[in-house]
């Protein structure tokens, strides 16, 4: 006589911090900060041909206390570090911060007074992304290894 299972498949058991660590992971909801010419690359990587939608990126916020995923794409100079700080500081909690693009991950060919050499001197970064520009494929592939990141960290409820 087989013991039969009396729910059926109706019920998935799991931890907590396991199911909203997956929420989490399918929901991100990006701010772009786009200051220079990576931000083509970064349309492309949105539009339908690569599609963010399918890793749960799709919806951009254009304001900081909606997002949850900071997307610094581009040349930051001195002047404009301040504001980009106060973005981040802006931004609801978790929050995660890509670094996109050369300029935006060690200043590019910007050697000077100007461009801040790397914005994880004013912000901390989870995921960069290196190239001149950067292709749309090393954008998902950054996204995949950041929603590892999600899913694997221990969830703050």
């Amino acid at each position: 006589m087989a013991v039969e299972n009396p729910l059926g498949d109706a019920v998935i058991t799991t931890k907590l911090d396991a199911f909203i660590g997956w929420a989490r992971k399918w929901s991100m909801f990006p701010y772009p900060f786009v200051t220079a010419c990576c931000g083509m690359e970064y349309m492309s990587a949105s539009a339908a041909r690569y599609d963010l939608d399918r890793f749960g990126a799709a919806w951009p916020r254009f304001t900081p206390r909606q997002a949850d995923l900071l997307l610094v794409v581009g040349t930051i100079n001195h002047k404009l570090s301040p504001v980009l700080k106060r973005v981040y500081d802006q931004m609801c909690d978790p929050r995660y911060v890509v670094a996109f693009g050369a300029c935006t991950v060690s200043g590019g060919p910007y050697d000077n007074y100007a461009v801040v050499q790397g914005i994880d001197n004013i912000i901390p970064v989870d995921m960069y992304i290196p190239g001149c520009p950067p292709r749309p494929e090393t954008v998902l592939d950054a996204v995949i290894k950041l929603q590892a990141k999600i899913q694997n960290s221990p969830q703050e409820m």
